[in-house]
């Protein structure tokens, strides 16, 4: 079954097909370094990915989901200083994201979610969801574009990065491998690992109390954060797998969910 793209149907037939209980799903990715053996585009590939997977799992579930075109120029400003990096202010971003939540309350369907794929976007997508509840009385969401299903949420973590991973390491090489390995040359690939920040107690960049300015070269030359030497298309799939399953779970939760009992 193929994932319902919202933009194939005709202006004057969504009126008649989307309805309250709709949900609409907004990928968010971005188009930024990620070091010399991933491309640009990683992100936005594979937030679309997981995104279309999951609504076509979750549409045979039953489930009234309505997929929107990735939106690919985002928040990249901690890889500003890489040719090839597309990035817009916060402000900008955010103004998108208000008209676009405008939008969607045109409509019948009063759900939306966004769908990111890049960590860049993540404090401002928490910000957008108060916004355009407050302006349009949407139901928002945020979420990962790959959530793991309660189970195998160390999938695709590699002991060797100490936890650092979070941008072109072994994990992301994997999943772009798998779904598209023609864009991915590992022999380019290296390890690139803040060590010295895993002993930490409070400050870190994954899930750590305290959180700090950060640009993605700061931690190498390359600006990859992680370890993608040992990346494989099968690692790709398990994670890949592990994260659509993941994600349509949290659709149903989605679809049922309600402000008050």
């Amino acid at each position: 079954m193929a994932a319902r793209k919202l933009v194939e149907l005709a202006g004057s037939a969504v009126g008649t097909t989307l309805t309250a209980d709709s949900v609409i799903i907004l990928p968010t990715g971005s188009v930024e370094h990620h070091g010399p053996h991933l491309p640009l585009v990683t992100d936005a590939l594979l937030a679309e990915a997981v995104a279309t997977a999951a609504v076509e799992q979750g549409v045979a579930d039953g489930l009234d989901l309505w997929l929107l075109p990735t939106l690919t120029y985002t928040k990249s400003d901690e890889h500003h200083w890489a040719p090839g990096t597309m990035w817009l202010n916060y402000d900008t971003l955010m103004s998108t994201l208000v008209d676009l939540g405008r939008s969607v309350a045109a409509t019948p369907a009063k759900k939306l979610v966004f769908m990111n794929g890049h960590g860049g976007n993540s404090a401002l997508l928490q910000v957008a969801n108060r916004e355009l509840r407050r302006r349009f009385g949407l139901v928002t969401f945020a979420m990962p574009a790959g959530l793991p299903v309660a189970g195998t949420r160390g999938v695709g973590v590699l002991p060797e990065e100490m936890g650092q991973s979070i941008h072109a390491g072994h994990a992301e090489t994997s999943l772009v491998m798998h779904v598209r390995p023609d864009l991915v040359d590992l022999g380019l690939a290296e390890r690139h690992v803040p060590e010295h920040l895993a002993g930490l107690e409070y400050i870190g960049i994954n899930g750590k109390p305290v959180s700090f300015g950060w640009l993605s070269n700061d931690f190498g030359p390359t600006g990859v954060i992680g370890d993608p030497t040992q990346a494989s298309a099968e690692a790709g799939r398990v994670i890949f797998e592990a994260s659509v399953a993941g994600t349509v779970a949290a659709l149903h939760e989605i679809a049922a969910f309600r402000h008050l009992p």
